[in-house]
């Protein structure tokens, strides 16, 4: 019997590595060398059987195995990758027994860098031990180290005892069960944590503690923030955020089932150590200062809350399928931003200016529109940039425009019933279809074939919107408002590949409203109207609620001309121009 171990990022970041290849392929200039021997083997790999029929000869003597290790490639077949490995056991391990492994090894870490390591006295310590791989659907499942996705792991118990100066705070995932004295300037600090399927730890002896609490469906959780007296301005944001967060999750989606968050917030330089996520345990975003109105601590810390639930608990395979992770709290994290600040302030409302996360997701998307399907694993995307675009971006999109033919509530049902149903197990792309399809009561082929399968583009457009008097051939014609009667022309037209209902609002001059309904399979539609009044305007999906749509800009037209945002633009461009000219004649 084979056991299959990832080993990251210990040649994670090599240029000859799936993900160093990567990088450099996408113009990476960072200098990732410090991450060489991050992690790697200094002694044995030993082994001892157990079980209720004890399946080892040697009884419960350690079996070394280390010259079982083998490197492999399941990726990529390339033989210079050295991210996980392949131990041959003496013999099965039959059902209903157990095989127990005792690893030798040593983690030297780098100054930080994408998401783990030092700085000056900060530590964070993430993917910092040799885990199992996954046996999933009848095989081991376990991908090399790339560039694009996160990782894949299986759920367990963790006890854990970090040595280390006595003067040090530390934080990790699960709870402290224990802070032993040594009597020689260090302490042991014992944890231990319950279905998680990774564990990460952090140490500053600078670390200032604010804890808080939130009370859940299912029992008190305890907020621990671990910060520093320089951000005493982000303590209470941070508090705030992560509560608001999880009571929406508990009340949306379901129950939080752990007894801490950790919540850590990384000192000045230490940025790649920011937004992150553990079980239980997450890294948030802060600076010196953060204009009133820019949320950015609300933006990483609710991301990365909202982890514990796609990533944390429904555990999905990122390495295949990224967005059942990323993309799915990509779209949660529109709808919780939204509740917080409203749809177009989620991100920012400052100065007049404001933007928010849903169209943030649609811009993402825009960017890669017709480039990778979903359902194609992670790893495979063209580029870092097109990964972000569809396991972020169009995910989330997908999921908004869905909306918009099942209904908000409905696919909230569909969330909720999804991780109610998956936690605590490893979910497929098919089992997330199934659920929506069964909550809404619908066959969802049509649009999972397009959104998730395919890489088609949604793009409408207002074609013609004019009105002719009837009597046009009349010499003595004289128009007049109310009494001469029009025949009005509108024309639909889907120039994309992407086929969805269509809704459109016709508006005439007399007030007069029509709303069209357009199943969007044909390449365009024509409506005809006859009636004492002139069209006004033409819009299609007035509500914006199909963010799939490539560009909003063709999705209406009027007949006069409209001067409203010109007016906006020169009034900002008058106030930038006065502003910049003061500070001019100030610094003469």
């Amino acid at each position: 019997m084979d056991v299959y171990w990832y080993l990251v990022p210990r040649d994670g970041y090599y240029p000859w590595s799936a993900a160093g290849a990567r990088k450099i392929d996408f113009g990476y200039i960072r200098q990732l060398a410090t991450a060489v021997d991050y992690l790697g083997f200094t002694g044995a790999l030993l082994a001892t059987g157990g079980g209720a029929h004890d399946a080892w000869v040697m009884g419960a003597a350690l079996i070394p195995l280390t010259k079982q290790m083998k490197f492999i490639s399941p990726d990529d077949g390339n033989p210079d990758d050295k991210t996980v490995f392949q131990v041959k056991l003496p013999r099965p391990v039959a059902p209903g027994q157990d095989v127990v492994f005792k690893i030798k090894f040593k983690a030297t870490f780098p100054e930080v860098i994408a998401r783990t390591g030092y700085k000056r006295t900060f530590l964070l310590a993430g993917q910092w031990f040799p885990k199992v791989g996954v046996f999933w659907h009848g095989q081991w499942n376990c991908h090399q180290f790339h560039a694009l996705t996160e990782f894949f792991a299986d759920f367990g118990t963790f006890d854990v005892k970090v040595t280390l100066p006595k003067d040090y705070v530390i934080g990790a995932t699960g709870v402290q069960v224990a802070d032993q004295d040594n009597g020689n300037g260090t302490k042991t600090v014992a944890f231990h944590a319950e279905d998680v399927h990774d564990f990460a730890w952090t140490a500053d002896p600078n670390f200032k503690v604010i804890n808080s609490t939130f009370d859940g469906s299912v029992g008190q959780v305890k907020i621990r923030l671990l910060s520093y007296d320089s951000h005493e301005r982000s303590w209470q944001p941070y508090i705030t955020c992560v509560r608001d967060s999880m009571k929406r999750f508990d009340d949306w989606y379901g129950p939080y089932p752990y007894a801490q968050i950790t919540v850590v917030d990384p000192p000045h330089g230490a940025g790649e150590a920011g937004g992150m996520e553990y079980p239980t345990f997450i890294t948030g975003d802060s600076g010196w200062y953060i204009p009133k109105g820019v949320h950015l601590i609300d933006l990483v810390t609710e991301h990365e809350f909202g982890h514990q639930y796609w990533y944390g608990m429904v555990a999905t395979n990122e390495f295949e399928n990224a967005w059942m992770d990323e993309g799915i709290n990509s779209y949660t994290e529109v709808k919780v931003l939204d509740s917080f600040y409203g749809a177009d302030a989620s991100i920012m409302n400052w100065m007049g200016a404001q933007f928010g996360e849903r169209e943030a997701q649609r811009q993402g998307y825009l960017s890669a529109a017709d480039i990778d399907p979903l359902y194609r694993h992670s790893y495979q995307d063209m580029s870092m940039s097109d990964y972000g675009a569809i396991s972020y971006g169009k995910t989330a999109t997908m999921l908004i425009s869905l909306e918009a033919i099942i209904g908000e509530q409905t696919l909230r049902n569909a969330l909720h019933t999804y991780f109610m149903r998956y936690r605590f197990t490893h979910p497929t792309q098919e089992d997330f279809m199934r659920t929506v399809n069964e909550v809404s009561g619908r066959d969802l082929s049509w649009y999972w074939n397009q959104a998730m399968f395919g890489t088609q583009v949604l793009d409408y457009e207002v074609l013609r919107a004019d009105s002719n008097p009837v009597n046009w051939f009349d010499d003595n014609l004289k128009e007049k408002k109310g009494e001469t009667e029009y025949e009005t022309q509108v024309i639909l037209h889907r120039k994309g590949d992407f086929i969805f209902p269509v809704e459109a609002v016709v508006k005439f001059d007399n007030g007069d409203i029509a709303y069209e309904h357009w199943d969007g399979k044909d390449r365009w539609v024509r409506y005809v109207y006859r009636k004492k009044a002139q069209v006004d305007s033409v819009q299609i999906d007035p509500q914006y609620r199909v963010t799939l749509d490539n560009d909003y800009l063709n999705n209406s037209r009027t007949t006069a001309s409209q001067y409203a945002a010109v007016n906006k633009v020169g009034a900002y461009w008058m106030f930038l121009t006065q502003f910049l000219a003061q500070m001019l004649s100030w610094l003469a």
